[in-house]
């Protein structure tokens, strides 16, 4: 049997894979990866060890005492890593900083291959991971140090985890630290990253999803439909998708793709400039009704500007919207 796959999302926001053979507890192999997990006992007696699973297949050896987990907590997916055992690839919510494990984020060094340019409004960066592609969860981003700069910008993948090149979607910022490197650079060129992290992920779907993207909040949502794509579920997956310009939009033949290729997915593309000649016109919530919210039964995801999920949280707590799951990331653009 192999082994699987276990990510550790820690509260920073800080992912750190590590592999876990077939009968083997969780605490096990973070500490043979040199992952101090908070534990006290190992015994399943303290409850100090406990995590959220988030997603996977595992099972809990029987030798915990009720007082260090209880059925309704394992109920609800909280896990004991001194007793979970996985049986398939798993993601665990770790709370506490990866700081107080003495683990940080990874650093990897990429080629540029391509740099596209769309219109004055976005760039398109693929790197090439030099055979050190960085394991990742749909959804995640990297901080990428700006080359003859000691700053760096984040960014998230907008391909999926386990693809030989890596993309993002980089909004262009008039002089911008970045924007101005990218103005320049050539393929071959090497730059550097720091990742994975976020907390902004998907989830294991057992609900109907919606997706609300604002400019390159896009980039997230691609990696995760891609992975989607490849384990096609059969729930309806609503993606609105909103820009200020009829320039700013990008990637709709990929969504065009998806909409052939993934059962139950549609999308909308809205323009906010009024002087558009795109079929869709306002902003995302001009496009949302109560029917995409099914009740409640629905996890939303929502990634943009911080107007943009302002916005949107107050529109869903105006019209009384409670969704089974709220997942969202705010981004600034930095100059």
């Amino acid at each position: 049997m192999s082994n699987y796959k276990i990510a550790l999302n820690f509260e920073d926001g800080v992912t750190r894979f590590i592999e876990c053979a077939p009968f083997e507890t969780v605490l096990d192999a973070a500490y043979k990866a040199q992952i101090n997990l908070p534990m006290d006992c190992s015994d399943g007696v303290c409850g100090t060890c406990k995590c959220q699973a988030e997603s996977g297949e595992y099972e809990l050896e029987d030798n915990y005492i009720e007082e260090a987990l209880t059925d309704e907590e394992a109920a609800r997916g909280l896990v004991l890593t001194c007793q979970m055992m996985p049986q398939s690839d798993c993601v665990i919510s770790v709370p506490v900083p990866s700081s107080l494990c003495k683990i940080s984020s990874q650093d990897f060094t990429g080629k540029v291959v391509d740099i596209k340019c769309h219109n004055d409004a976005v760039y398109e960066l693929t790197l090439d991971a030099n055979g050190n592609t960085p394991a990742f969860l749909p959804g995640q981003y990297v901080n990428i140090n700006v080359p003859a700069s000691e700053q760096h910008r984040s960014y998230s993948f907008s391909s999926a985890p386990g693809e030989n090149k890596i993309n993002f979607l980089i909004k262009q910022i008039p002089s911008g630290l970045m924007s101005s490197w990218l103005a320049q650079a050539q393929a071959g060129e090497e730059i550097s990253f720091t990742g994975p992290l976020g907390s902004f992920y998907l989830r294991e779907p057992e609900r109907p999803l919606l997706f609300l993207a604002g400019g390159t909040g896009l980039a997230p949502f691609l990696s995760m439909l891609e992975v989607l794509a490849q384990e096609p579920r059969d729930i309806p997956i609503q993606l609105i998708y909103g820009v200020t310009r009829d320039e700013d939009l990008v990637g709709l033949e990929q969504l065009e793709d998806y909409a052939a290729k993934l059962p139950g997915f549609n999308y909308i593309a809205s323009v906010l400039d009024e002087q558009s000649q795109h079929p869709h016109k306002g902003y995302v919530m001009d496009h949302m009704n109560d029917d995409m919210f099914h009740g409640g039964e629905v996890d939303v995801y929502l990634c943009g500007p911080v107007p943009m999920v302002d916005a949107v949280d107050g529109y869903m707590k105006a019209r009384g919207l409670e969704p089974a799951s709220f997942y969202y990331e705010r981004f600034i653009p930095s100059q």
